[in-house]
């Protein structure tokens, strides 16, 4: 059998393995190295067992597997060649490991014996992401003395620990020459594949039928005890089905209720990231008996800040096995799903045990709306983005000022599906993740990033001209990094070496990829020009030009003055 037939033929069971456990999407890089494998994904494609994506970008393509893992809840494969091609893919794989999405990266190596020797784009690829992948496989070169059957129980196993554990696989698969003009015929009647003939015609089938490890949640055995006491509830990251009677079991038992942007609950009590400025509310909540937090990732600064002060019984559920235990608590730890640990800790029903927090929830409804007034800012887009929001949409924000003023400003509607990439909270790429997400989703989605993640992801604007759903991306410039705004910096240090102000403006950059662009002025105009762009299929830019300290000076204010308010 020919080199170039055998590399096709070693890809061919790789792939059909990673099928079996719900691989349906490859993300593909251009490269001569990986073209064994390119080509039989390409293959699965056009028999439409499969949909191939394509990125010129490395590190683009990474975070756009990324969004699409996020949005189908299944793992997503990348192709790449070697060389750099693969480093480039290391910032989508922290996040991924960091969040458990399932990212499966098929890195194309040179043989072992052409490392270290000079040849051209060979670089040490065996453990180049580290501890990184959950669990990682460095292949030897496609060769027939290694059996079919080892092949795809090896790939299998990997398989397996990242379906029970998340997180990110990677397959180095190193190839020798000649790569093209392999022979189909030759390929499906090769003697080598005769030993897993069986398992190649059903798709269905498992070579390692790895029954799932069942854990069900228990309820605590003092939960009758706990159950009476006054009690705070935090939720931080949680997909939307999870959050699901959330709102209704914390109001019941008469305990506040603290949820982040990323919760996909309704809060009870918005804006706590504003309130618990105010020295005295945070001292009252503090006297809560137990603080129980579901997710993680919390972003707003208050809500850590109170959960690092507090000193009595804690628990944390949250459904992955890590360890999450940023201020070293005593706490009682539930490996479970938000809605798991409900269904087994029935709520006593009481009246609240803490008013104070309600009435200053409900005086910064009014004191911010006041604040922000009626003008296009980046405050005010924060406090009132359900107005930009689609039906059945998405919404992704990116990692920047934003984020915060969004977590601080605004109320979303129950179960409306938030995503960020908040697990190392980089600016890179985040549009990339978006189109990802819009793509996978196939719903239509708003995505907001700051002015300098933009210039960071431009190269990943190329991957929104494949959107064919009414998608829109917000850029809000502020002309540089308003986040570190928030830095007690000397000013002309922040300006020169953390701001980077610039003067870049986005219409051209809209132009260059052929995208619509919008840059209102007032709210009534964006609302106008929003309402043509959710009519129209594929995506806009909106650009939100906005003076370089108004966000963060607004919202230094606010805390500001929330913090003096005087509480009875």
């Amino acid at each position: 059998m020919s080199v170039s037939s055998f590399n096709r033929t070693w890809a061919k069971v790789i792939l059909s393995a990673l099928m079996r456990y719900g691989v349906k999407h490859f993300c593909i890089a251009p490269g001569s190295r990986s073209t064994p494998l390119t080509l039989e994904a390409v293959q699965l494609q056009q028999t439409q067992y499969a949909e191939c994506h394509t990125h010129f970008d490395e590190r683009g393509l990474g975070f756009y597997a990324l969004g699409v893992a996020k949005a189908t809840n299944s793992p997503v494969a990348v192709i790449v060649t070697s060389g750099t091609a693969v480093a480039n893919l290391y910032p989508a794989v922290i996040e991924a490991s960091l969040t458990h999405q399932k990212l499966i990266i098929l890195s194309a190596d040179r043989p072992t014996e052409l490392i270290g020797c000079g040849v051209n784009q060979a670089i040490a690829q065996q453990g180049i992401f580290a501890n990184y992948p959950v669990a990682s496989v460095n292949l030897p070169k496609a060769n027939e003395a290694y059996n079919a059957s080892w092949l795809v129980s090896t790939i299998e196993q990997a398989c397996t620990t990242q379906a029970q554990q998340g997180g990110v696989l990677h397959i180095n698969a190193p190839f020798e020459e000649p790569l093209y003009e392999s022979d189909i015929n030759e390929i499906l009647n090769t003697p080598w594949l005769r030993p897993i003939q069986g398992w190649l015609n059903n798709s269905q089938t498992k070579w390692i039928d790895q029954q799932a490890i069942q854990s069900e949640v228990s309820m605590h055995e003092n939960w009758d005890y706990w159950r009476t006491k006054r009690g705070v509830i935090v939720v931080g990251k949680l997909p939307p089905e999870q959050g699901t009677g959330l709102k209704n079991w914390a109001e019941t038992m008469g305990w506040c209720l603290l949820s982040d942007v990323q919760s996909c609950i309704e809060a009870s009590l918005p804006f706590a990231d504003i309130w618990l400025s105010n020295e005295t509310v945070k001292q009252r909540l503090l006297q809560a008996d137990i603080v129980i937090q579901f997710g993680t990732q919390i972003v707003s600064k208050r809500v850590n800040e109170f959960l690092k002060a507090y000193q009595g019984e804690f628990w944390l559920v949250d459904e992955s096995q890590d360890y999450i235990n940023p201020n070293a608590h005593h706490q009682t730890r539930f490996v479970a799903k938000a809605h798991h640990f409900l269904r087994v800790h029935p709520p006593l029903r009481q009246k609240p045990w803490l008013l104070e927090p309600l009435a200053l929830s409900q005086f910064c409804a009014t004191f911010i709306e006041q604040q922000v007034g009626g003008s296009l800012s980046e405050a005010s887009l924060a406090h009132n983005i359900q107005d930009v929001l689609a039906i059945n949409g998405n919404l992704f924000i990116g990692n920047s000022l934003f984020v915060r003023l969004v977590d601080a400003l605004c109320k979303l509607p129950e179960g409306y599906p938030v995503y960020t990439n908040r697990g190392a909270s980089g600016i890179d790429g985040l549009i990339a993740t978006m189109a990802g997400i819009a793509k996978g989703s196939d719903r239509p989605t708003v995505g907001v990033v700051g002015d300098v993640s933009a210039l960071h992801d431009l190269n990943s604007i190329a991957l929104l001209t494949k959107i064919t759903q009414p998608t829109i991306l917000f850029v809000v410039n502020n002309s540089g990094g308003a986040l570190f705004d928030m830095l007690p910096v000397d000013s002309k240090a922040k300006d020169q070496y953390y701001r980077l102000a610039h003067n870049f403006e986005f219409a051209q950059v809209a132009t260059m990829f052929g995208l619509e662009y919008i840059r209102p002025f007032t709210w009534a105009d964006l609302k106008t020009k929003l309402k043509h762009a959710y009519a129209r299929k594929g995506v806009t830019i909106v650009e939100i030009k906005v003076n370089e300290h108004d966000g963060s000076n607004m919202y230094k204010s606010l805390l500001k003055q929330i913090s003096q308010a005087e509480i009875a």
